[in-house]
């Protein structure tokens, strides 16, 4: 099977998700199940909108009951972090997990070995969300340009992880990127895409960890 990527460098420490670029959404659905809570507490709190989020931190009772899930509760989760259902697959065989760290490199290493067919699939699933509201109407008109040129040059949304990139900076990161990778040729642009979409992945499930597993998949 062949590679996407042709190296492997150190794993990264997690990453942020871009508040400009939408989660990874399975065809069909709108929520992503919930692997149930062991225990019920207090009722949730409304979850904090994603350009004031911290950084999540992955918690020990996350990790206890991602290992205790069941195979099919397991892969939905990873799906909505990654819609490749080899890369879900390979991830859930591989438990239990001794720590969240472990589990974060399972999930990068299988995020470098997906197939060209993997990631077309997992690629097909992401979308481009709207600027923030807040954004000025020419910044906002640009971004939407500049995405709708992406997807004509390359069939698939703009992903890209915007590790330690202040909120305030993020649309100018995004459009920057976008032009940047406007001119890469068709090869070039599917191992960026792949390596952006593994850290992605990455983040996703560190904030579904950090969460207890059990917000919608629209909310990291």
């Amino acid at each position: 099977m062949s590679h996407v990527h042709p190296t492997r460098p150190g794993v990264p420490e997690p990453t942020l998700t871009s508040d400009t670029h939408a989660p990874c959404r399975t065809p069909g659905s709108t929520d992503t199940p919930a692997i149930p809570a062991q225990n019920k507490g207090p009722a949730a709190q409304p979850s904090t909108p994603p350009s004031t989020r911290p950084s999540p931190h992955p918690s020990p009772h996350g990790l206890t009951r991602f290992n205790a899930a069941s195979a099919a509760e397991a892969e939905t989760l990873l799906l909505s972090c990654c819609h490749s259902p080899r890369w879900a697959e390979r991830v859930t065989a591989h438990r239990p997990y001794p720590t969240v760290d472990a589990l974060l490199a399972a999930a990068d290493e299988a995020g470098y070995d997906l197939s060209r067919a993997d990631l077309d699939e997992a690629l097909a699933a992401e979308s481009s969300a709207p600027p923030h509201p807040d954004a000025p109407p020419a910044a906002r008109t640009a971004l939407r340009a500049a995405h709708a040129a992406y997807e004509s040059s390359f069939g698939h949304a703009f992903v890209i992880s915007l590790e330690n990139v202040r909120p305030g900076e993020r649309l100018d990161q995004v459009l920057a990127g976008i032009r940047s990778r406007l001119g890469n040729e068709p090869e070039e642009e599917r191992v960026i895409a792949a390596d952006e979409l593994r850290r992605l992945a990455r983040a996703r499930l560190a904030f579904r960890l950090s969460e207890g597993l059990t917000p919608r998949h629209s909310e990291a």
